[in-house]
């Protein structure tokens, strides 16, 4: 089928439905349309009944109904199966049998609901200039029936129609216009609502799996790094010094037991989102535990300045970068000692790293994804990290994070 509309073949595009209806998928077109079976018998069902109730009121002055009569309302009404595929040759359908009906002389009455309706249906899936022409079409021929044609159509006898009649109609016309722009406008600011919130739920979503990205790094590279030289130590002294080897066993036990603890805390929001951790995030208060982790490693870190009292959102941001950033000392620096200094004035804490080089040049085995996720976490603060070589060798780390600002890890 969609390769004989490429060809050429099949109804054109103008006459099919043209946008999709919101709120449901193209895929659902594909599998199979659903006829609007129900609402057209009501109608259907509306305008038979309707008609010959208006025979009887109006017998003596329009036609009496018969089998023509007949098939007018049920093609008509018919013609409203199709009004969700085919808006537009379904809206002007029904205005030409209207047409024809009061052009016929038959009763006026609820044959005119089928237009409404296929109107409606068109102006909704876009379809509005034909919509009014449709209608525009059903109001000429009206008049050109009522004030001329109707020498020489049924009931014989008939006079013109007064013009106050003709108001009546054309304000109706423009209600119905009115209702189906207002039902028009009112479903594209749906369609609207729902997509910002579908765009608003996948951007929490990637904001999410960054952060729990950035945590597994952060965790994982420290510790590993840590394992990684103890490691190196251990092999290196197994057979000449075995108690400090064994001492390097110890130190990678330890890191690798919290790890764990660290990833297992991240795994644990993942499996029970909206609950609150089981364990408080890590903060500054835990920087002599990191200093000792680098002394470990074999790197001496020199702590000057005590953190202000911070939110947990900002508390975090600033462990983990001092983490990370020591973490890249002793994977890329040559240097075995490194400079921690924290300084706040009441509305920015200033974390500046330091180490004396040179860079090893050595594949250290990292992801290239530290500084980035550093830049990411003062980012979401309103704050920024400025990471670098030194003029007078080395390379520094400085972050300047906002105070009094509440992160998305505080809503948490």
């Amino acid at each position: 089928m969609d390769e004989q509309r490429a060809r050429g073949g099949g109804p054109p595009q103008w006459l099919r439905h043209g946008p999709p209806w919101p709120g449901r998928p193209e895929s659902e077109e594909r599998r199979g349309y659903r006829w609007p079976w129900r609402s057209t018998v009501v109608v259907t069902a509306i305008v038979l009944a309707g008609s010959h109730f208006a025979g009887h009121q109006q017998h003596g002055t329009r036609a009496p109904l018969d089998a023509f009569a007949g098939m007018l309302l049920l093609v008509g009404s018919g013609l409203l199966l199709g009004r969700q595929r085919y808006p537009v040759p379904v809206v002007f359908g029904t205005a030409a049998a209207a047409m024809v009906y009061l052009g016929a002389g038959y009763p006026y009455g609820p044959v005119f609901l089928a237009v409404v309706v296929a109107c409606f249906s068109a102006v909704v899936a876009g379809h509005r200039k034909a919509a009014w022409a449709a209608l525009g079409m059903l109001w000429a021929g009206h008049m050109l029936v009522a004030h001329w044609l109707y020498r020489w159509l049924p009931p014989s006898g008939d006079s013109a129609a007064s013009w106050a009649q003709e108001a009546v109609i054309a304000a109706w016309v423009v209600a119905i216009l009115a209702v189906a722009e207002l039902a028009r406008t009112r479903r594209e600011q749906w369609a609207r609502e729902r997509a910002e919130r579908a765009q608003a739920a996948r951007r929490r979503a990637d904001e999410e799996r960054l952060r729990i990205a950035r945590e597994l790094h952060d965790v994982l590279a420290h510790s590993i790094s840590v394992i990684n030289v103890q490691a190196g130590v251990g092999l290196a002294l197994l057979d000449t010094d075995p108690e400090q080897a064994r001492t390097a066993l110890t130190t990678i036990k330890a890191a690798s037991k919290e790890a764990l603890g660290e990833v297992r805390q991240v795994l644990d929001t993942l499996r029970t989102p909206g609950d609150a951790p089981r364990a408080p995030a890590p903060g500054l208060e835990r920087l002599p535990e990191l200093v000792r982790q680098a002394a470990s490693a074999g790197l001496a870190v020199d702590v000057e300045g005590r953190p202000p009292r911070l939110a947990p959102g900002t508390d975090l941001a600033a462990f983990r970068i001092v983490q990370e950033a020591l973490t890249n000392v002793v994977r890329h620096s040559g240097s075995r000692h490194a400079r921690v200094l924290l300084e706040h004035d009441g509305r920015a804490l200033r974390l500046r790293i330091d180490d004396d080089g040179p860079a090893t040049g050595a594949d250290a085995g990292g992801s290239g994804n530290g500084l980035a996720g550093m830049r990411e976490r003062a980012a979401a603060l309103g704050g920024t990290i400025e990471a670098g070589p030194r003029p007078d060798g080395g390379f520094r780390v400085l972050a300047v994070l906002p105070l009094n600002v509440r992160s998305k890890e505080d809503d948490r």
